[in-house]
């Protein structure tokens, strides 16, 4: 049923399904919570937070995925490279934890602080934290921890923390959808938040002026149960079983057949909790899935479930600019 619901809504938001316009009054309404709660900040009754060490908020004006996270990481080891000490902070969204803020390690469980909190984890060595509230997160990392810099995961409608630079993260193939705010459409925030923030990156397709590029690569999947490493090529021409709960399935399937990969796909809403049936196929064809979906499969997988890790490089000049800001702000 929840599942229905999701997709029903997604289908309003980005194809031209004018049934979601009976939602316009809560549109304004969500728009008029928003803008007093800004109004509430700007008085002084909320207090904004301004911490002792740069902050870079990465995020996005619309709800579901847009490579919020992978650039997260890209970001905690160029900025390694270049001589800080980062450390990541987010919501620990899916997190069944009674207890926050949460200090995050290779031995934490995703289903108390969140999955992508784990895939974070597992790919960089700088130190993390989540919680509900960003700011303690925030706090919590700097008792616990060197870092220099703090990366927020998700955080431009975080109003409580004062950040120096904000990156904006754009579906390059979906964008907005129909323009209009929850649960009318997809936005969080209106198109104009994106005045305010530093940089805007789009994620696959062409940018517009004064937007920067990313890409996302794979050449590989790896097995859940052996740790067995394939070229993604060696999956071409062959039909397989491509499951995905991301903001955006279709760029996952996309990335997928440009490797002449046949597929039977299998969409999910965003942050779908996968059961053992949703595995159970009746054939023994091969089951390719984001790796932020095979953390939520572990216990159940099987041999024939593969993960597909993923890469991004975005646009040299993106690069250049935020060192260039970053060592401006500092």
């Amino acid at each position: 049923m929840k599942k229905n619901i999701s997709r029903w809504f997604q289908d309003a938001w980005y194809k031209e399904m004018y049934f979601s316009n009976i939602f316009v009054p809560f549109a304004m309404i969500f728009d008029d919570f928003r803008r007093f709660k800004l109004f509430l900040y700007k008085i002084g009754v909320y207090k904004k937070t301004n911490l002792s060490v740069p902050v870079i908020n990465v995020g996005s004006i619309t709800v579901g995925g847009t490579g919020k996270t992978p650039l997260i990481l890209y970001l905690a080891q160029l900025l390694t490279e270049k001589g800080y000490k980062p450390g990541i902070v987010s919501s620990g969204y899916d997190g069944n934890s009674e207890i926050w803020p949460q200090w995050i390690d290779k031995q934490s469980q995703a289903d108390q602080v969140g999955f992508e909190a784990v895939l974070m984890a597992k790919h960089i060595a700088c130190p993390i934290s989540v919680g509900r509230k960003i700011v303690e997160a925030c706090h919590l990392l700097l008792e616990k921890s060197d870092c220099n810099l703090i990366l927020v995961n998700d955080g431009l409608q975080q109003y409580s923390l004062l950040s120096n630079i904000e990156i904006a993260v754009i579906d390059g193939e979906r964008r907005f959808g129909n323009g209009y705010m929850l649960p009318c459409g997809p936005l969080r925030e209106p198109v104009d938040r994106l005045q305010k923030v530093d940089f805007v990156i789009v994620n696959g397709n062409d940018p517009a002026e004064n937007e920067f590029s990313m890409t996302i690569e794979a050449d590989s999947a790896i097995n859940l149960v052996t740790n067995e490493l394939k070229l993604l090529k060696e999956f071409s021409k062959q039909s397989i079983h491509a499951i995905a709960s991301i903001g955006n399935p279709k760029r996952f399937f996309d990335l997928l057949e440009r490797e002449n990969i046949a597929l039977d796909s299998h969409a999910y809403p965003d942050h779908y909790q996968f059961k053992l049936d949703d595995l159970s196929f009746k054939d023994d064809k091969p089951i390719l899935m984001t790796e932020k979906d095979a953390i939520k499969c572990l216990e159940f997988a099987h041999k024939e479930c593969w993960f597909v890790p993923i890469t991004i490089k975005p646009q040299q000049s993106f690069v250049d600019k935020l060192i260039d800001l970053l060592k401006q702000k500092s």
